[in-house]
């Protein structure tokens, strides 16, 4: 591939990060705004310790961090695995017991105008479900983290310290705040860097487009097993339909789409399948255009997958195609179980 090749399918790659990084962002709002701050919170720290069950330890192994001590290690976890994914951290070492992070405003996770709708317990659920688990991952139960400021309070980051004690902690113990402590300055030249050899630009920019897929893989089952199918379908499909809605003309753009009519809709939803390594063929039909969709690679050895999760993904392409022109209709049927192949029809 040369390298206007290359750079034209990164750009479409960062599209669909872009897509998925929204369509999380829209569904934690979604379930604050239609389930109350209680649900959110349980919602995102299910999320979250998934996430952290499943990414933490192999995780470690990809950075090169094992071996580290435990505060050092889950710090510079936390820096380069968010760095990948296009998210601004700061790490700053002060001991092998005493390591900071600190995510600088403005905020990857509530991108815009979305901190604003954002609690102060959903952000405290995110640090119960992952920071505050990395000693129970780690063996090494003294391991807990400390959080010094909060971003969707006001103060001008989320920053805190991972810190092994003398002592076991308990699980109340693991996440504490300590408000009145400020972190040290960020120094760039002294923050860890991913081994070259093993992270080129390819590697790097297809892991940009997965970090934020990622958390959809996680959330939509999160979300089934919590609220049950039906509530959960709807909250999915709601997110979707309003993400792709909002997202269609930075989406037509990176993509290649115009406004017009279903054919014009078909080629624009093809090419976001492409760009998510999909594989699908476009068809016309009788009075419209059909897609066999045979993979969703996104929900692939999801273990718990339930059809209600492939309801995101149709209110994605509902939302884009209300972006594309008026009285497009998106139907989908799936296989038994819920799972590819889809067959989407567009009229």
């Amino acid at each position: 591939m040369d390298s206007a090749a290359q750079e034209a399918q990164w750009k479409r790659w960062r599209c669909v990060a872009d897509l998925y990084h929204a369509c999380f962002t829209g569904l934690i709002l979604t379930v604050v705004t239609r389930r109350g701050t209680a649900d959110a919170a349980e919602f995102v720290f299910r999320v979250f310790r998934r996430q952290q069950q499943e990414r933490f330890l192999p995780g470690l192994e990809k950075l090169g961090l094992k071996g580290l001590p435990p505060a050092v290690a889950a710090a510079q976890y936390h820096y380069l695995s968010n760095w990948i994914g296009g998210v601004h951290v700061e790490y700053m070492y002060e001991s092998d017991r005493k390591a900071w992070i600190r995510y600088p405003v403005p905020r990857w996770i509530w991108k815009g105008t979305a901190i604003c709708g954002v609690p102060s317990e959903v952000s405290r659920a995110m640090l119960r479900g992952w920071h505050a688990n990395n000693g129970v991952a780690l063996g090494n139960l003294k391991l807990g983290f400390v959080c010094t400021k909060q971003s969707v309070d006001g103060q001008d980051g989320l920053e805190g310290y991972y810190h092994e004690y003398d002592h076991p902690l308990d699980i109340d113990q693991r996440l504490v705040f300590a408000r009145h402590l400020e972190a040290p300055l960020f120094d760039p030249t002294a923050a860890p860097a991913l081994p070259v050899a093993n992270w080129p630009k390819p590697r790097l920019e297809k892991a940009y487009r997965n970090y934020a897929m990622e958390y959809v893989r996680t959330a939509a089952p999160v979300m089934v097993q919590l609220f049950g199918p039906e509530d959960a379908g709807y909250l999915l499909h709601l997110t979707g339909k309003l993400i792709g809605m909002q997202s269609y003309d930075e989406v037509a753009l990176a993509l290649g789409g115009e406004h017009g009519g279903a054919r014009e809709c078909s080629h624009l939803l093809m090419s976001l399948l492409t760009a998510q390594d999909d594989a699908a063929e476009l068809n016309e039909s009788q009075g419209g255009f059909a897609i066999s969709q045979q993979s969703w690679k996104l929900m692939d050895e999801v273990s718990d997958f339930h059809p209600a999760c492939s309801r995101i993904l149709h209110g994605v392409f509902e939302g884009l195609a209300a972006g594309c022109g008026r009285h497009i209709a998106v139907d989908i049927a799936t296989a038994a179980g819920g799972r590819p192949p889809f067959l989407w029809s567009i009229a």
